[in-house]
């Protein structure tokens, strides 16, 4: 569910089929600083399709684990100070991003030996 829900954010951001929703306040003048950069919201979204794919498709998802965990924490972040509105999706997509990493530890175990 995680990977098509990053499938459906990435390719609609960038077949532009959803219309960006209002924003107001300090997570308007973020998100201005965001389209501003001209990179960032294209990387994250492509990092999203990438991950996403991963998940779909069930090959490399112990590497997509540990490249979208950055992407939704900064999401989970940003929705907890600025937009909780939107904080239920986010947090379902950042606690399954850790159930994930969970339920492939044992990829990762050598990283954290001397």
């Amino acid at each position: 569910m995680i990977g098509l829900l990053l499938l459906f954010a990435s390719v609609s951001f960038f077949l532009k089929l959803v219309p960006e929703p209002v924003s107001t306040g300090d997570f308007k003048a973020f998100q201005v600083g965001l389209v501003a950069s001209t990179y960032l919201m294209p990387l994250a979204k492509a990092i999203e399709l990438f991950c996403g794919l991963a998940y779909v498709v069930g090959h490399y998802v112990a590497l997509a684990n540990i490249v979208i965990l950055p992407v939704t924490l900064n999401i989970l972040l940003i929705n907890i100070f600025l937009s909780p509105e939107n904080l239920p999706i986010e947090l379902f997509v950042f606690l399954g991003n850790l159930f994930l990493i969970y339920r492939y530890w044992d990829n990762y175990k050598s990283l954290f030996r001397p």
